[in-house]
């Protein structure tokens, strides 16, 4: 039994492409609708749909947050990752980033048509992995791990001004950080937390903010919330999972490299 999972937080528009997605796809078992992007992530690593609807605006996290924690926190022993389809209110040009990824889309209001094609291409592609499960080959994520990847890179900031130094908190004392002691940067609620091969600081800025004005060849996402400063990286262990674990030159925690960032790491 094909089974989705619907994240839409106002009950009214969930219900109504539920009973689209009736008309759609008869066969198709959806789940009772998530409100936020919260839950849609508990529920999905819980209930293990095949596919997700996620709108875009949502409280808590949004879709693209709830996407890629979907992903990143999808069990080894869960079968390949659900589909992701997101729906989203956005105009044409704001669009164009869903299609640049190749990622697929519902437009509100959903169109019984664009809603049919769309549950085709997703009949298909199922289709396609249990066909791969049968031959006993393993199922590749590979390409939609790309496009989420792409979907999700940051757009253009403003030209700002490299850092060279965060100026951190500790108590009442502030801290000047030069960027190239920075072992690597966690998120932290509203802060993020620097750590140093001597020190840990708090600096009041997201991680999102803050990840464009470092060099990016230098530092690297490795998780939604983590950048390692990549010459910190001692070495790189790819699990059955996809996920990548670091040890570091200066500091003696292990991190994880998600899915997502695994291909980061790879021999030369």
């Amino acid at each position: 039994m094909t089974t989705a999972l619907i994240a839409e937080d106002e009950p009214l528009l969930a219900q109504a492409l539920r009973a689209e997605l009736g008309r759609a796809w008869p066969a198709l078992h959806v789940l009772a609708p998530a409100g936020d992007g919260d839950e849609a992530v508990a529920r999905a690593l819980q209930q293990r749909p095949d596919v997700v609807f996620l709108d875009i605006r949502m409280p808590e996290r949004n879709g693209l947050e709830a996407a890629e924690a979907i992903v990143e926190e999808w069990p080894a022993d869960a079968g390949a990752l659900p589909l992701i389809v997101f729906v989203t209110a956005y105009d044409q040009y704001a669009l164009q980033a869903f299609e640049r990824a190749a990622v697929d889309y519902l437009q509100k209001p959903v169109q019984q048509a664009r809603l049919a094609a769309c549950c085709a291409r997703l009949r298909d592609t199922l289709a396609l992995r249990a066909a791969a499960r049968g031959a006993d080959t393993p199922t590749d994520d590979a390409a939609l791990l790309g496009r989420l990847r792409s979907l999700l890179a940051a757009p253009p900031e403003p030209a700002q001004a490299p850092l060279t130094i965060l100026q951190a908190g500790v108590g009442a004392t502030l801290h000047m950080i030069p960027v190239d002691e920075v072992v690597y940067l966690e998120a932290a609620d509203k802060y993020v937390r620097v750590v140093t091969a001597e020190r840990e600081a708090l600096i009041r800025m997201s991680l999102r903010e803050l990840l464009p004005r470092l060099p990016a060849e230098r530092f690297w996402q490795i998780h939604r919330g983590t950048v390692v400063r990549a010459d910190a990286v001692a070495t790189a262990t790819r699990d059955d999972s996809g996920k990548v674990s670091l040890t570091l030159r200066q500091r003696p925690e292990r991190l994880v490299a998600s899915r997502l960032y695994a291909h980061l790491f790879r021999g030369m």
